[in-house]
């Protein structure tokens, strides 16, 4: 089988990028990276900044898009785009930020509130805390700067 044949196969998927809807593109885009430690990338060749590619682009399309990656290449590419809807009901998919894993009891839910308390500043809205039962371990359901629901895991 050759190299050409082994990306083409079916099943075998090599990435996943995650994609909000929302208003403001770069500012949630700006949100996540500092949530997630990851970084926006260099702008396309020819450009110095993303500002230089943005007023490239016809006015309907400036600010349109966004999108932040980990550096390390281990996590998924998160791609923003701008919507004309707004944001009206629960999400049917959220990310969850493990600050959580391993930890138990009061330990846990210590940890999930001091992220809580590093994001707020950065325009995260605290929801609920959902404690801890006889299957799950406890959370803490957040909300990026456009209302997106996230989970403190």
């Amino acid at each position: 089988m050759t190299a050409t044949e082994q990306v083409r196969r079916p099943g075998q998927v090599r990435q996943v990028q995650v994609t909000f809807d929302c208003a403001d593109p770069e500012r949630v885009a700006r949100f996540w990276c500092e949530v997630l430690g990851y970084e926006v990338p260099a702008p396309p060749p020819g450009f110095d900044s993303w500002g230089d590619f943005d007023r490239s682009l016809p006015p309907e399309r400036q600010g349109s898009a966004f999108a932040c990656e980990d550096p390390t290449g281990a996590g998924p590419r998160l791609y923003f785009q701008r919507v004309p809807e707004g944001k009206v009901v629960k999400n049917r998919l959220h990310l969850d930020v493990r600050v959580g894993t391993g930890l138990t009891g009061k330990e846990r839910v210590d940890a999930l509130e001091a992220e809580a308390a590093r994001l707020e500043p950065l325009g995260a809205t605290r929801v609920r805390l959902l404690v801890s039962d006889d299957f799950e371990e406890s959370c803490l359901v957040m909300q990026d700067v456009e209302g997106n629901e996230f989970c403190l895991d």
